[in-house]
């Protein structure tokens, strides 16, 4: 990909210099970690193109040629208040096996998370083309309409048959909750290819034989299903593929995509000199910003900057900015001390914080972070609880609709993601959740937690109650006490209150069975959650617990 050999040694000094992260080196491979905001690292293809602007090898703006397909999809007028917009595109001559089967679908989830928020606001389907007939059509069918056979399925299901029946239905069943029909897309022959964004049809499944693709990208905004596409599309042509284009008739347009035309920004070098604090000749910006891609001119004024259409993540002048800084090289920036020196020190909320991760690493367990922002479904009725929690006025979705009052559903989420992972599996987080108070200024109350969640063939009372004893006793505490309680996330007789000073911090137990099936977990959950807040005063008084 890159024109030229190159060993582990010398890709490990260079991609980091692209602003992604190394997780582990071996002789042959490099594992990383890129960034949210640079989706169009999701592949390896995506991040050689990057190497060879860095590198010099090949520099400017990447070419790519469209050919037309032929292909027509029609989009049903009715899709308009579901999921309305699709864009598509064929993609010839690709070369698929195993292995690349599994980065193509890794790829494919990778842009479901960091552009369509887990399918909500895109997802994508890749078929093989060979197996159906265009024109396609995108329409909107009854939810116990037309039956097909979905993915890893052995039988015919209706759209909402998949939704209470297949993995994949129950995972994101929340996403058509409420809609009157669900969308299809279907071939001339009334052959089902998708049902998005839950499924494909086993019809399209791709195999080693595959050799076109048809590609759709649905989803609620324009410019998701565009820059979805636009990623993916490009990341198949740098593999040596070759892209056709798609006419998608809508009731009041016809689009063609995918559109790959780059985009004209204007920025101005001096603003770019004062953010870094060099300064650097327009010539040698010029040089940076075609280093990383792009492609640059000067008018006498401003620098005109034509931008490729994988880069989703370009929004703002400041963003040329740093794409100058690593053109440029960031190791060739010198550390300045700043004009005013201060003395600080750690909020007593995160001293305590780092305590509580230092004794729970040390007793095994592995640090999550989860996310602030959650659902009614999996943190209380998953989790068999009710409360009165914060909630979004205007929620992008239904899946972050409310503010967390709770740690502990958001670790069992995580135990579920990560089921397929070796045993035992030990987690924790330290964090802040979020209270509905009437009394306080804002009508919410913060409070600092941790929660830990252990599961394995065996997990029982005493393994997680002696993680919650370790802990209390390197806080500092003197006596604490285990009461008998019930409490519905957990099992009736395996559940008990944590006391300290004759208050009641938190609750300890093993994971109730039914809230262990909400969450499509196998093996036995033991589990903890109580506050710090009486820690965090012994950390004002005594600097320390």
């Amino acid at each position: 990909m890159l024109g030229r050999k190159i060993d582990s040694d010398e890709l490990e000094k260079m991609v980091p210099w692209l602003g992604v992260d190394i997780e582990e080196k071996a002789e042959n491979y490099l594992k990383v970690e890129y960034n949210p905001n640079r989706p169009d690292f999701s592949s390896q293809e995506g991040i050689a193109r990057a190497l060879r602007g860095f590198m010099e090898i090949e520099t400017g703006l990447p070419k790519y040629k469209v050919a037309e397909s032929g292909v027509v999809v029609r989009v049903d007028p009715a899709l308009a208040e579901i999921r309305p917009y699709i864009v598509c595109a064929v993609v010839r001559n690709v070369s698929l096996n195993d292995e690349n089967i599994v980065e193509l679908i890794g790829m494919q989830e990778d842009l479901h998370w960091a552009i369509g928020r887990d399918r909500v606001k895109s997802s994508i389907g890749i078929h093989d083309f060979d197996k159906v007939k265009p024109p396609f059509e995108y329409r909107a069918v009854d939810p116990e309409g037309i039956k097909f056979i979905p993915l890893n399925w052995a039988v015919e299901l209706t759209p909402k048959e998949i939704l209470m029946k297949h993995p994949k239905g129950r995972d994101y069943a929340h996403i058509m909750e409420g809609k009157p029909k669900y969308p299809l897309i279907t071939d001339v022959n009334n052959n089902v290819l998708s049902f998005p964004p839950i499924i494909n049809g086993i019809l399209t499944q791709l195999t080693e034989e595959t050799r076109n693709l048809f590609i759709d990208v649905t989803g609620t905004t324009m410019k998701d299903v565009t820059s979805t596409l636009n990623i993916l599309v490009t990341s198949l042509a740098e593999g040596g593929a070759k892209i056709e284009s798609v006419k998608v008739e809508y009731s009041d347009k016809v689009i063609t995509t995918p559109d790959l035309t780059p985009k004209t920004w204007s920025i101005h070098p001096d603003y770019v000199n004062r953010l870094l604090g060099l300064e650097l000749p327009v010539q040698e910006i010029i040089k940076s910003l075609e280093k990383v891609r792009m492609e640059a001119e000067y008018n006498g004024d401003k620098i005109n900057v034509r931008v490729p259409a994988y880069r989703h993540d370009i929004m703002h002048e400041v963003d040329f900015v740093e794409e100058v800084a690593i053109g440029y090289g960031l190791y060739n920036l010198k550390p300045t001390f700043p004009k005013t020196l201060t003395i600080a020190e750690a909020h007593p909320y995160q001293k305590l914080s780092n305590i509580v991760k230092s004794v729970l690493v040390g007793l095994g367990l592995n640090e999550v972070i989860s996310f602030t922002l959650t659902n009614f479904k999996e943190h209380y009725d998953y989790m068999r609880t009710k409360g009165k929690p914060v909630e979004l006025l205007n929620p992008v979705s239904v899946e972050f609709n409310m503010v967390r009052d709770a740690l502990l559903p958001g670790l069992i989420k995580i135990l579920k993601i990560n089921k397929h992972e070796a045993l035992p599996q030990k987690i924790f987080e330290v964090g802040d959740i979020v209270f509905y108070d009437p009394e306080a200024e804002t009508s919410a109350r913060r409070q600092l937690n941790v929660a830990a969640a252990i599961t394995d063939t065996k997990v029982g009372f005493t393994d997680i109650k002696a993680i919650v004893e370790a802990l209390l006793r390197e806080l500092g505490c003197k006596q604490w006490k285990f009461r008998p309680i019930s409490h519905p996330s957990f099992m009736e007789g395996r559940v008990a209150s944590i006391e300290t000073d004759r208050k009641i911090i938190g609750h300890v137990g093993e994971i109730h069975p039914e809230v262990l099936n909400n969450f499509d977990l196998e093996y036995p959950v033991g589990a903890f959650e109580c506050s710090l807040e009486s820690f965090v005063e012994k950390i004002k008084k005594f600097g320390g617990c």
